[in-house]
């Protein structure tokens, strides 16, 4: 199982940018997804999740009303609109996804490689 980010960029400030999130590989199902981001020097930490069916989302105090997360189950597939961008969004951006790979394995959390964000100012 792989998940692959793209879409970073460097963007000014109050511009828009929106991630994408391939799974790839054998699974059995992929339930919660969700992106989370780690500044220069700082802890990780999460920024939106969304579950399985698309029903619930949860984001970090920082992004929201500003940030939307999405996913396309077909496509396995995990988004994130990011809109009116400031300098302190800038960081590397991960795809996390709890993914069974058969029907009696347990969820496993898998994470992808990162793509970064720049928002200068």
């Amino acid at each position: 199982v792989q998940l692959v980010e793209s879409g970073g960029s460097l963007v000014q400030a109050g511009g828009s940018l929106r991630l994408s999130c391939v799974v790839s590989g054998s699974t059995f199902s992929v339930n919660t997804m969700g992106w989370y981001r780690q500044p220069p020097g700082k802890q990780r930490e999460r920024v939106a999740i969304i579950t399985t069916g698309g029903g619930i989302t949860k984001y970090g105090d920082s992004v929201k009303g500003r940030f939307t997360v999405s996913r396309d189950n077909a496509k396995n597939t995990l988004y994130l609109q990011m809109d009116s961008l400031k300098p302190e969004d800038t960081a590397v951006y991960y795809c996390n996804a709890a993914i069974k790979a058969t029907i009696t394995a347990p969820p496993y959390d898998y994470w992808g490689q990162g793509t970064q964000v720049t928002v200068s100012s």
